[in-house]
């Protein structure tokens, strides 16, 4: 298991995050983090590798708890091995997870009920991004997040308020079909941002790393020799020497608050949280850019997200054809 330790400094009048080091499952520490970067939480991401390459999905069990643990436990029994994505839409989403291959199938598993919403109190985990009237939006995590004011919490019976995930590029989805409560086992990985699914289907994660490949997935319900995952695994189950080595830039530093600041500023009114980019770095791409002496390639620090043009999709509840699930 990896655990992150950091060492807080005072610099230009910032706390810049120095010193941090990620650790192994065997306790050996690895290089420091940079400044401003983090480690992805080993328990609760997602190695997807596919025919068209790999993706790194963090997931976020404060917004919802069973449908993580729905993903945790199926990778642990390699349920999502060799599953093809059946159902892929540019510009909106690639969806897999169905041992059918049609959109009709599931595990033997009982359905999970929606967590399309949670209910936080003020020490909710949340970097605000934005604050339009009556509302919160910022990040959890690497994940885009809405949320009801916190002054609310005085007027409801729990003294809390709600928030829930925002459906840009490269969130991860749970499918359902017209039962709220019918997820089970597939999910979805959005190419493009679509509001319309907010508080519709229940968004828990993340990617962090491949957002590139997300978008390469062949196009088709399904494609002709579709693509497939090939392996899932839980990072914290991996071997250290074939682990992907990722740094993600924490969205509560400073470095990334300097992020958001020069994206409102470039998109004036037309703000929104799928339009910030949340940096990262894949290590082994580095570490081969170095072993070949060469510098640094930008390919090898790239957007977890990356906001793609305007989407004009019907991304109603039932949009699977034949099968009604989604």
């Amino acid at each position: 298991m990896m655990s992150l330790k950091k060492h807080g400094a005072l610099l230009a009048g910032a706390v810049a995050i120095l010193g941090a080091a990620t650790v192994n499952a065997a306790g050996a520490q690895d290089k420091p983090l940079d400044p401003g970067y983090r480690a992805p939480d080993p328990n609760n991401t997602l190695v997807i590798d596919t025919t068209k390459g790999r993706i790194v999905v963090e997931m976020y069990p404060q917004m919802a708890q069973n449908h993580v643990d729905r993903m945790l436990t199926l990778t642990r029994q390699h349920f999502y091995d060799g599953l093809i994505f059946h159902r892929v839409i540019e510009d909106f989403m690639d969806q897999t997870g169905d041992p059918k291959g049609d959109g009709s199938g599931g595990s033997t598993l009982p359905n999970i009920k929606a967590e399309f919403t949670m209910r936080h109190d003020a020490s909710f985990p949340m970097t605000v991004a934005s604050h339009p009237a009556g509302a919160l939006i910022g990040f959890v995590g690497a994940m885009p997040v809405e949320s009801q004011v916190n002054e609310l919490a005085a007027l409801t019976k729990d003294g809390k308020t709600q928030a829930w995930g925002l459906y840009c590029q490269g969130v991860l989805g749970m499918a359902r079909d017209n039962d709220p409560d019918s997820a089970n086992s597939q999910f979805f990985l959005m190419r493009a941002a679509n509001a319309s699914l907010e508080k519709n289907y229940t968004a828990f994660g993340a990617v962090v790393s491949g957002l590139d490949v997300v978008r390469k997935i062949k196009i088709g319900s399904p494609a002709v020799n579709p693509d497939k995952m090939t392996s899932v695994q839980v990072l914290a189950d991996m071997p250290e020497a074939t682990r992907p080595h990722i740094e993600v830039m924490d969205t509560s530093s400073p470095q990334f608050q300097a992020v958001i600041d020069a994206t409102r500023k470039k998109m004036g009114a037309d703000f929104s949280a799928c339009d910030v980019t949340v940096p990262s770095k894949d290590l082994d791409a580095s570490a081969v850019a170095s072993t070949d002496s060469t510098s640094l390639s930008p390919s090898t620090v790239t957007p977890a997200f990356s906001a793609p043009p305007p989407v004009s999709v019907d991304a109603g509840a039932n949009q699977s054809g034949n099968t009604g699930q989604y």
